[in-house]
């Protein structure tokens, strides 16, 4: 088996495992909370906000750090680093004898991270160009389904095992990733012994800083979308149903149907991307994207959501990949590492916006709206890729070809 198809296997399975461990603790989080010993529901709500957003902040702040120390002593280094750390913190989280050393534990969980961006840094630099667009595709579906399908898994293991199982669960799976990780990534990596930039430096050496900046805004959005409704989706499907029973559950499945469909469709359409031009796709996403959210807002039962959830899934899925390949393609190699870890900030930013916006929206306007703003947001991101993005690399492609032609 080539290198390049033996790093995305495990490199797959530690970023699913990483996106499970994630937000696994999402539909369980007040639940656990209460059972560390806090009764008042208006603290538990507080702390359980605090406590879910505290990771993901970590996380943007520490993604370019990682990424600029990938860079610098290698990628596999990182992997090691992040899935261990992690395997350890979120096992140490079970045992956790109080909320505030839950806490505590969740914020040390997004300082370690950086599994995923270094992921993504080696099978962007370490794939051939005939293969980028699949292998960044493949990947993608990693990190997205096992965010998608985390709160389904966690509900799971809390019904069946009791709230401690999922905490030890997924710290054993990140041990096995460390484990395959030491064992099967092979990694050719060169240090370049130079003077450390600091992030303005770097920077300031990007060549298209307007099409990245577009590109990690993208990624942003994509990331807000995916997680508006994950705040009221509980509460949509409880309006939903007819019957009482399992809503945790149904609502579950139901925010994971875009996660299986992103599993499906992602390797598709960066193979299509390779073809094409990810900047097609990109904004092909995005329209579809947009215009498949507004129908969610008008479904009378729970399985016509979710079949919408799952086209939604088939859109988004061209989105993670393209971003990625067009970040590689424009970016200097020495630097892949540390843009990477910007557009993983925006990512985890975007999450976090997202679940914040959504119950906000759901609060001040109605459940309904959040469908309606999110799409609003997807299609003037797609006017704003259609001249910034599209519009100029199919200029770059026409003028390309005649160079060639001539």
């Amino acid at each position: 088996m080539k290198t390049w198809k033996r790093n995305l296997i495990v490199c797959w399975f530690g970023m699913f495992v990483t996106g499970v461990g994630m937000s696994q603790i999402a539909p369980i989080l007040p639940l656990f909370i209460k059972h560390l010993g806090v009764d008042n529901a208006a603290l538990i709500s507080k702390l359980s906000g605090i406590a879910f957003g505290i990771t993901y902040i970590a996380m943007a702040i520490f993604s370019p750090i990682w990424g600029q120390a990938a860079d610098k002593v290698g990628r596999k280094p990182m992997l090691l680093r992040a899935s261990l750390g992690m395997a350890i913190v979120i096992s140490c989280m079970g045992f956790s004898p109080n909320v505030y050393v839950f806490i505590g534990l969740r914020l040390l969980q997004g300082t370690i991270s950086g599994y995923s961006s270094a992921c993504i840094t080696l099978i962007a630099t370490q794939t051939d160009k005939e293969n980028a667009g699949y292998a960044l595709g493949t990947l993608s579906t990693a990190n997205i389904a096992g965010s998608l399908l985390g709160p389904t898994i966690g509900g799971f293991l809390d019904e069946t095992l009791g709230l401690q199982s999922v905490f030890f669960i997924t710290g054993g799976l990140l041990f096995i990733a460390f484990i395959t990780t030491t064992l099967f990534v092979k990694e050719s990596f060169t240090r370049e012994d130079k003077k450390v930039l600091s992030m303005k430096e770097v920077w300031n050496t990007v060549p298209e800083k307007s099409l990245t900046i577009t590109l990690f805004v993208t990624f942003f959005i994509l990331n807000v979308a995916l997680y508006s409704v994950e705040p009221i989706i509980t509460v949509y499907v409880s309006q939903l149903s007819i019957s009482a029973a399992h809503i945790s559950l149904i609502a579950g499945i139901t925010f994971s149907a875009s996660g299986l469909a992103n599993i499906i469709a992602a390797p598709k359409l960066g193979r299509l991307s390779d073809k094409i031009g990810a900047h097609k796709i990109i904004l092909v996403s995005l329209v579809f994207a947009g215009i498949i959210f507004i129908p969610q807002a008008f479904v009378k039962n729970t399985w016509q959501l979710m079949g919408l959830r799952f086209l939604l899934g088939l859109t988004v899925a061209g989105l993670a990949p393209s971003v990625n390949i067009l970040i590689k393609k424009i970016t200097p190699s020495t630097l892949v590492g540390r843009v990477f870890g910007f557009n993983m900030s925006a990512a985890y930013l975007g999450t976090f916006g997202g679940s914040v916006l959504g119950g906000q929206i759901a609060g001040f306007f109605g459940i309904r709206y959040v469908f309606f703003i999110t799409s609003s947001l997807l299609l003037i991101n797609a006017v704003w890729v259609y001249f910034k993005v599209y519009k100029k690399l199919n200029l770059n492609y026409y003028n390309h070809t005649q160079n060639v032609a001539s």
